[in-house]
């Protein structure tokens, strides 16, 4: 049975958070072994046993646990002759300047599996060494990278190297198709990272595919793409996640009146924080996970290993520290009672009286106030203590995306969401001296709202063979747009050139940006237009050269169609008001209101928290 209903999910480390098209909101317990598990249990608490959704926008964390974990395929790398070891000698910048014993993560490819072929093109397309013969790919391997040097310009040889692999039978990434962006070591990363998720991102998403009638995934530049062209390019997906509440809570911000806001994100088992201006998420053309760029398009969001679920302990040193490690869906918190024993964020928030001891979470029933402060003295520390040093990491990483970039946080609000994001924001805010606090409708389930109503998307990147010719940079970017807006098209079913009138509810927006920096920099900065960089640069860096050339190296470009589900077609929820100290219980999240702060109704069902009196 299908019904017209459109169901948006986001899987998190401790629960699976599910919202349909007419704003009902469910969260599930997450099933670690299979995260589709979880989805399907919410769907049919959501619409009703057996009743499968139209449409399922879905964020996953599958590929991002896969290489956090190191759960993915064996991937051989063919490259160029005298670049096998790239993606081993990275850069020169160690991860950590100031300690010895610090390593780098061991490369996805070892040394006997990174092959080498014969073969040169110039940057210009010249071909100044004929290419060699394929190497052999030995037995085992179940996925092959292919990067060759400059390909990212002129793309012949690694094509005719994938045709060849691709004939053998072989599971093959070709860098030229995923990430034609300069700088080998990334690109050479990247096109790895793909290859390793591919296989388990597939059949992940090839078995959630029951789940709806049509399954679409977020990415991290914050659209939805078909789970098929998801599943060949798994690299896009380790912000998935993350990056629907940041665009749901960009908008909540932009309803309140705050066009610049920081979003705040706690989940159970990290936190992640977005730079919000003139009510556009910040953007990053390279995001680090498990010590490795990956340069996709992605919204910048900065996460740390801080969140409900947060494990905190005395170190060898005396210091109390709290996370990364997680206590996770399975134990969970001491107070879930369901085995766990480690004192965590959520146990501490619980003692200090920030959860009330009557609230029940979805699929835990009560919880145990006993087990939770037995935990807290099993390990020495305090509820309090607890939550002044992990609020102290959360308030870091918001100076990370705010003050180091120049902008001061006392002019922004801040968005919270996530199941403990409103506990902890008032202390953040009145840290940092920042305008208010927004903790929009549904704040536990925001990123399956924002995932929800995002844009079908597609990104596209190139670099620019002349960074000097800023008229081939601006030719390039229309050739860019035409291209994202055709596969835009072909997604909603409609086949450009065919001659058939355009669907009158599909309207395609375009947008591009520049990717520039002066002459002799190793670092760009994206900007709307050439000329804005000088402005952009100083307002970084602290100050412009505007006698020096500036660079463009490379061009993207973004293709849209709106979602048919917005923010304000879902019904806005009845919330009151509260002078601090008081908690706010609510289905899907525990709003706490110190003492000194006022909570009041806000537009789109947001609460707009505010300090009365210092």
């Amino acid at each position: 049975m299908v019904v017209s209903r459109r169901v948006g999910s986001d899987t998190g480390g401790t629960f699976t958070d599910l919202v349909a098209d007419d704003g009902t909101v469910t969260k599930v317990p997450s099933t670690p072994h299979d995260p589709g598990d979880a989805v399907r249990a919410g769907i049919a608490e959501l619409l009703g046993k057996g009743v499968t959704p139209e449409v399922l926008a879905h964020g996953t964390t599958v590929a991002t646990n896969a290489l956090l974990e190191r759960r993915g395929a064996t991937v051989a790398l063919v490259t160029n002759e005298g670049f096998a070891d790239v993606i081993e000698i990275a850069r020169q910048d160690r991860p950590s300047l100031h300690d010895p014993a610090v390593t780098r993560p061991e490369p996805l490819v070892p040394r006997e599996l990174r092959l080498e072929v014969a073969g040169r093109l110039a940057a210009d397309g010249r071909e100044v060494e004929p290419l060699g013969p394929v190497p052999e790919v030995p037995d085992g391997v179940e996925a092959v990278a292919v990067c060759l040097l400059h390909s990212d310009l002129q793309p012949a040889h690694e094509m005719l190297v994938g045709i060849q692999l691709e004939e053998g039978g072989h599971d093959v990434t070709l860098s030229c198709e995923l990430s034609p962006e300069f700088r080998e070591y990334e690109r050479t990363v990247t096109t790895v990272v793909n290859a390793y998720l591919r296989p388990v991102c597939r059949t992940y998403l090839r078995q959630l595919g029951d789940a709806a009638d049509t399954v679409q995934v977020m990415t991290s530049a914050g659209g939805l793409v078909p789970s098929g062209e998801a599943a060949e390019r798994p690299a896009a997906l380790l912000l998935s996640g993350p990056a629907g509440g940041v665009l749901a809570g960009a908008r909540a911000a932009v309803a309140n009146g705050f066009p610049d806001a920081v979003t705040f994100d706690m989940g159970g088992t990290s936190t992640d924080v977005c730079l919000v201006l003139g009510g556009a998420p910040a953007p990053a053309a390279e995001r680090e996970v498990a010590g490795m760029p990956v340069r996709m398009p992605s919204l910048d969001v900065h996460t740390i290993g801080a969140g409900g679920g947060s494990i905190a302990r005395i170190d060898d040193g005396g210091a109390l520290l709290v996370g990364p490690r997680s206590a996770g869906a399975v134990p969970g918190p001491a107070c879930y009672g369901r085995g766990g024993t480690e004192p965590t964020v959520t146990d501490a928030d619980l003692v200090a009286g920030r959860i009330p001891t009557w609230a029940a979470f979805p699929g835990l029933g009560a919880l145990d106030l006993d087990a939770a402060r037995a935990a807290l003295d099993r390990a020495g520390v305090t509820a309090e203590g607890v939550l002044a040093v992990v609020d102290a990491a959360m308030e870091e990483a918001i100076r990370v995306v705010t003050v180091e970039r120049g902008v001061d946080p006392r002019n922004l609000a801040l968005v919270a969401f996530g199941g403990a994001g409103p506990l902890h924001a008032c202390a953040l805010a009145d840290a940092l001296d920042m305008a208010a606090v927004v903790v929009p409708a549904r704040a536990g389930v925001l990123s399956a709202v924002g995932i929800l109503g995002a844009p079908l998307q597609v990104d596209l990147v190139r670099s620019v063979p002349d960074p000097l010719d800023h008229s081939l940079a601006r030719g390039l970017s229309d050739q860019l747009w035409n291209e994202a807006r055709e596969r835009l098209l072909r997604q909603v079913g409609y086949e450009p050139g065919s001659g058939d009138d355009l669907p009158p509810h599909v309207i395609v927006h375009l947008d591009a940006t520049f990717d520039c920096r002066y002459a002799g920099q190793s670092h760009e900065l994206n900007v709307r237009h050439p000329r804005r960089f000088h402005r952009e640069h100083r307002l970084r860096n602290g100050y412009e050269r505007a006698d020096h050339p500036v660079e463009v190296v490379a061009v993207r470009a973004r293709a849209w169609v709106e979602s048919p589900v917005t923010m304000a077609d879902l019904p806005s929820p009845e919330r009151r008001g509260a002078h601090g100290p008081a908690v706010i219980a609510e289905p899907d999240c525990t709003i706490w209101v110190p003492e000194g702060w006022t909570a009041e109704p806000g537009a789109a069902g947001a609460l707009v928290l505010r300090r009365w009196q210092r």
